[in-house]
């Protein structure tokens, strides 16, 4: 029994060796999978289902065949916050809330994207909380499809001209808001990507804190089994 979890794939029509490195995971996931998660960032960007790229409905329709042997759930990431009911439809996705609690294995666990948690970086904190707003949304929803690609490529821009100059702290969780989740979850194994620093963390009191890679040079695949948690690396060749 597995369950395997992954995230911060940023798939884009400019970068085909991640696209078909994913479909090859989908392709040969190990027999005994019980379970796949997406915590977010699937896309580099999502601006709406109605304007989904031609790339974006091949990945739909590899995900639905994985979806119809055994489930797989998607958490929005900062990048693809937009993705809505259509497309994971699509895609047989069951969409779950920002912050999902379950158990694994034994283990109570609180599974995120992990942009919450970095509460250092103020400013993309208080975007994050105007994101969230149902009517700028849905206003959002309702801009003409040219003005939303506008929209998304300036936001893309922006976001890589700041993060060049954030400190490794600022972009990094912040350890104080990890042990708050744990408390008020109850949970003793937390999962997160979004920091794009692959680590199995051990924390006090027998918890951790286990970070998923990104995709941009390698792929990255977090496996839990009943004996534990193991990070692997997949090839973009």
């Amino acid at each position: 029994m597995r369950t395997l979890i992954i995230g911060d794939l940023h798939l884009s029509a400019d970068r085909p060796d991640i696209t078909q490195a994913f479909i090859n995971f989908l392709d040969h996931l190990p027999a005994d999978t019980e379970s796949l998660y997406i915590v977010g960032d699937l896309f580099e960007v999502w601006v709406g289902d109605d304007i989904a790229e031609p790339f974006a409905l091949d990945v739909a329709r590899h995900i639905k065949s994985v979806s119809e042997k055994l489930p797989v759930y998607f958490i929005h990431g900062n990048r693809d916050f937009m993705l809505g009911k259509q497309f994971a439809k699509l895609a047989g996705m069951q969409l779950l809330p920002e912050v999902f609690l379950t158990e694994l294995y034994g283990k109570q666990t609180v599974i995120l994207h992990g942009d919450s948690l970095c509460t250092l970086d103020k400013a993309y904190q208080r975007f994050r909380r105007f994101r969230s707003v149902p009517l700028f949304r849905w206003i959002y929803s309702k801009l003409p499809k040219s003005k939303r690609l506008q929209i998304a490529a300036d936001l893309r821009g922006k976001s890589k001209r700041d993060n060049k100059s954030k400190s490794y702290e600022i972009m990094d969780v912040e350890p104080s808001a990890v042990v708050e989740l744990l408390d008020s979850t109850g949970a003793v194994q937390m999962i997160h990507g979004h920091t794009h620093r692959p680590k199995l963390h051990s924390l006090e009191n027998h918890r951790s804190r286990l970070v998923v890679g990104d995709w941009y040079t390698q792929g990255s695949v977090l496996t839990l089994t009943p004996e534990g948690a193991e990070l692997s690396t997949l090839s973009l060749r």
